[in-house]
């Protein structure tokens, strides 16, 4: 072998190595009795995948349950692509939606353990535009056109910890008080093209009043959009690196994104919505307006004038990684060696920090948690956290049960998909230990 030979070899050999690095590997998955599940059990779990799939309630699904940190099971059923005959895979990428938001949370908590802030500062101190926030004076109103309304001045700033625990005030665009305002604003929420950063955005919606006091309530919304533009403020770069750098490389999860690469377009979901007799109809180009202020697309994934990097809300990904960011949780905060967290952080951020504030379960840093069976009523277990996706997607997380669920398909609204509201009784119901 001559020497320019072996040295071509000798590149191509390392091109080989790179790319493998840059691809997620798919886990092994082991006889689920070896970690205290029963096999027979999880297939009423691939029953009620394949019903709802035939159906034609979700075109595909794939989904995953490990426990004792080896996955156990592991299916893809269904279409990728029901219109150009393309099979889900488990290496199918797609549209997470808000199960962004424990992995901008996880970013968030990062920088706290590196002292930049406290959890009771206020956002104000790193991001001016909200030191004079606005509230409703009145929510009974109803009339979705809050910037035309009284308003009052907020009563105490919006910190850190009432974003991340959602009690800041801020709601989206599908509120029935204050979404309209949003829709008029120009208000996104990553969910369809916005060619503004975060830097342009988010000031603009530091003006809009909020739904109520911060503090005083819980309500679900853009709070972590806010988070991914803090983010950006104290590292100095932008959310897309800093969450490519310090958790997605690290954990190698190397099939997440903003913007999935060219290159990996062919293995991204289609995106299905409720037909106008129900069944699925696929997404078009065309963005569809819902409940007259929640704008939100299909393409927004490959869409080259997307700018907006939503840290609630924007993030594609596929079930080996995210299952692999869920672990390292579960672990506390470690995975293979990499620490992004410490075991305390990991408590603190899994804990109920709301109380009454949420009905049905508490809430922590970037996790719903589950107080109480009786409060719960299902088969489930003190401390789980968990969290969903507007594109019918959820996960759990059970400490005690030392066990992560994850299911994943690209739909909205679900319609008549029962998938996600029984994967839990059905993951359950298959510990046999």
């Amino acid at each position: 072998m001559n020497y320019q030979f072996k040295k071509l070899f000798v590149v191509l050999g390392a091109l080989f190595l790179f790319s493998r690095a840059l691809t997620a590997q798919p886990p092994e998955v082991i006889d689920p009795a070896e970690v205290g599940l029963s096999g027979e059990r999880l297939e009423h779990l691939t029953e009620m995948i394949h019903q709802n799939i035939d159906q034609e309630q979700l075109a595909g699904a794939v989904v995953l349950i490990a426990r004792h940190g080896q996955v156990a099971y592991l299916r893809a059923a269904g279409m990728q692509d029901r219109e150009a005959d393309i099979p889900m895979r488990n290496n199918t990428i797609m549209r997470i939606a808000s199960m962004t938001k424990p992995i901008t949370s996880v970013a968030v908590m990062m920088l706290y353990e590196e002292g930049h802030f406290r959890l009771g500062d206020p956002v104000a101190d790193y991001i001016p535009a909200f030191s004079d926030p606005v509230v409703l004076a009145d929510r009974s109103g109803g009339n979705g056109s809050g910037s035309a309304r009284e308003v009052v001045p907020a009563e105490r700033p919006i910190t850190i910890r009432h974003l991340l625990t959602h009690t800041s005030g801020l709601t989206y665009q599908w509120d029935e008080q204050l979404g309209h305002t949003y829709y008029e604003a120009g208000i996104t929420h990553g969910l369809v093209e916005d060619e503004n950063t975060l830097a342009e955005d988010i000031p603009r919606l530091a003006k809009l009043p909020l739904l109520h006091q911060p503090g005083e309530d819980y309500t679900y919304g853009l709070s972590l959009d806010v988070l991914g533009y803090l983010v950006e403020v104290i590292s100095g770069t932008p959310l897309n690196e800093f969450l490519r750098d310090r958790i997605l490389r690290p954990l190698e999860m190397h099939d997440t994104y903003f913007h999935v690469p060219e290159s990996k377009q062919s293995r991204l979901s289609a995106g299905y919505t409720v037909g106008p007799e129900g069944g699925l109809l696929q997404m078009g180009d065309e963005p569809i307006l819902e409940n007259g202020s929640m704008l939100f697309s299909a393409t927004y994934p490959v869409s080259d004038d997307h700018r907006y990097l939503s840290g609630g809300a924007g993030l594609c990904s596929t079930v080996p990684d995210y299952y692999r960011f869920a672990q390292m949780l579960l672990n506390g905060g470690e995975l293979d060696g990499v620490r992004l967290l410490s075991p305390k952080t990991v408590e603190l951020m899994t804990t109920d920090l709301v109380g009454d504030l949420r009905e049905g379960g508490g809430f922590g840093l970037g996790f719903g948690v589950t107080r109480s069976l009786a409060e719960s009523g299902e088969l489930d277990t003190v401390g789980k956290y968990y969290w969903g996706s507007f594109w019918y997607g959820t996960f759990f997380i059970d400490p005690v049960e030392d066990m992560i669920g994850i299911s994943l398909a690209n739909k909205h609204p679900g319609g008549g998909a029962t998938l996600n509201e029984l994967f839990q009784i059905l993951a359950y119901q298959a510990v046999v230990d």
